[in-house]
């Protein structure tokens, strides 16, 4: 493998890999090109564990389960961060205010508070946006799509956020719970009630 390694080079941006599936693998980040398809919403995936983990979202399947709180998840990744939440290890941290994340994501979104940036430009309405992620949530409210579409009454949804949020119904599970008086709840943050 030492023998081996870096022999396989990308000719884009130089990085080297082991194996040449793995360079196969990378090159499709240079290409765009995204060969696994969702047979249910046509959203398209660079690989097929992604698809994978997607067709979740689809089946309403929550294989990962937390072992303090059962609260479940469709990645394992997802129940990693969530852990953090039970550990209150907060591991990343913000060098220009000292403000602390669960999340490596979370602080580069957080950066653009100092940096002011929002590099993600709309193309039809030219409204910026700090992510490429909100930028893509954005365009759906231009194209009317509802890719996430809740497999047992057919409702469709924007996120696959709103989707999850939304099979609670189904299933009647409340996995947020006060530590005050153990009472449970559908969402983590209460909504705003309206003012008399």
């Amino acid at each position: 493998m030492h023998v081996e390694s870096g022999k396989h080079t990308c000719e884009v941006c130089t990085k080297k890999f082991t194996r040449s599936g793995d360079l196969k693998r990378h090159m499709l980040i240079h290409t765009g090109e995204r060969p696994f398809s969702c047979k249910v919403c046509n959203n398209k995936f660079t690989q097929s564990s992604s698809l994978k983990s997607h067709m979740l979202i689809h089946t309403g399947e929550l294989p990962f389960c937390c072992n303090l709180c059962n609260k479940k998840f469709t990645q394992s990744s997802t129940l990693k961060n969530h852990m953090l939440i039970h550990t209150g290890e907060s591991p990343f941290s913000c060098k220009l205010c000292n403000k602390k994340f669960t999340k490596s994501f979370n602080l580069k979104s957080h950066m653009i508070i100092h940096t002011g940036e929002s590099p993600f430009s709309c193309k039809l309405c030219n409204k910026k946006f700090t992510t490429s992620s909100t930028l893509k949530s954005h365009m759906l409210i231009h194209t009317g799509e509802r890719p996430f579409c809740c497999n047992l009454c057919n409702k469709k949804f924007t996120k696959s956020s709103h989707l999850n949020r939304h099979m609670l119904i189904h299933t009647g599970e409340r996995p947020f719970c006060c530590n005050l008086c153990n009472k449970k709840f559908t969402q983590s943050v209460t909504p705003p009630t309206a003012k008399s």
